[in-house]
């Protein structure tokens, strides 16, 4: 088992643990009955992952001597709003969950968000645990303390910043992840390699074969270079000041895009669009060299990721969504943009007109 630790700057106790490996199931249930200790443990996840996971883990908790229950609620992102925060809190109080109980996300970015937003409200906030389940969750979602659910106009509108008490990523969780769901998650490790590291960027290149093979030691290296890129970010710029925007590249578009398909679009599917639409911007713009867009296009089309935007989004209702951004600054949407393949920068404001020319560009 891998570990790091997130090292939050004069927050000794908002700092945590990242455990990572391959059939860590085990023991991830005696660590967490020797280093989080509570009154009670309350697992929350979606549907889907229960009849997985569920009940194994919820087992494996029960047999370490732990006082601990199980409550999910219908997978997707449709359900990450208000209304499953309500259920889940009023299911919470029956339960007779308090300020000692400490909750397990268990699943996917949605589950992570949901439970990480509850934990930071409940009872004025309770501890919480990460356990990431989907490729996407364990190279990104899982770490760095942002909670969100989405509200009618826009993803991710209500929110906090809370840090997870520990996050423990298990690989094994990959084999039973669809294919889709396991391309969603190679979005934002393609992020990783081109805002940060080129060497894993060129990795993904030479070995994206072995990759969609789900090959242990390539997957395990992959997972724990990406949460060691992420960490070190939050550790620098926890509440997005600054650096951790970087991390949202792609993401501008790609959530306009989620939003306007009402979330048919998944988020890496979203994303993956999004990385073209900003790596031709910063073309245009003349920052980036048409080689590197291309590179980029051509890993995103090896990864089984969309390259072109479905001609039935109006590029009017998309720059509408962009409005809603909630990054945005007045009237002025940021995007981050490259100079090269490992060097980001966050623009300050694009035209309407010329993001609607890349829209349509990747429309055709």
């Amino acid at each position: 088992m891998r570990s790091m630790k997130v090292n939050l700057d004069k927050k000794y106790l908002s700092s945590y643990e990242i455990r990572i490996g391959n059939g860590i199931t085990d023991r991830m249930a005696l660590l967490i009955a020797k280093n989080h200790k509570a009154g009670r443990y309350v697992i929350i996840t979606d549907d889907c992952v229960n009849k997985l996971h569920g009940q194994k883990f919820l087992a494996g908790l029960k047999d370490t001597g732990l006082n601990v229950a199980a409550l999910d609620f219908p997978a997707g992102e449709a359900s990450k709003n208000i209304d499953t925060v309500l259920d889940i809190a009023g299911k919470l109080l029956k339960l007779g969950a308090d300020r000692e109980t400490c909750l397990i996300a268990l699943g996917g970015g949605v589950v992570g968000d949901m439970v990480g937003f509850i934990a930071s409200v409940f009872m004025r906030s309770i501890p919480y645990l990460q356990i990431p389940t989907t490729l996407i969750a364990q190279v990104d979602s899982s770490i760095g303390g942002k909670t969100a659910i989405d509200l009618p106009s826009g993803k991710n509108l209500l929110g906090t910043f809370y840090q997870p008490a520990a996050v423990f990523t298990d690989l094994s969780f990959l084999e039973t992840l669809p294919e889709k769901e396991f391309n969603n998650g190679l979005a934002e490790i393609i992020k990783y390699g081109i805002i940060e590291d080129e060497k894993m960027f060129q990795t993904l290149e030479d070995n994206m074969v072995a990759v969609k093979q789900k090959d242990a030691a390539l997957m395990l290296k992959l997972v724990e270079n990406c949460c060691r890129i992420k960490k070190s970010i939050v550790e620098i710029d926890e509440r997005e000041h600054g650096l951790r925007r970087i991390l949202n590249f792609g993401h501008t578009l790609g959530h306009a895009l989620e939003a306007v398909s009402r979330y048919k679009i998944t988020h890496g599917e979203g994303v993956a669009l999004g990385m073209i639409a900003a790596a031709r911007l910063s073309e245009k713009m003349s920052y980036l060299e048409p080689s590197e867009t291309q590179r980029i296009e051509t890993l995103i089309r090896g990864a089984g990721l969309p390259v072109r935007i479905s001609n039935s989004f109006a590029t009017d209702s998309l720059i509408s969504q962009l409005r809603m951004d909630k990054k945005k600054k007045g009237d002025i949407v940021h995007f981050v943009l490259l100079k090269k393949i490992g060097m980001p920068f966050v623009n300050g404001g694009i035209e309407t007109d010329l993001i609607g020319e890349v829209i349509e560009e990747i429309k055709k």
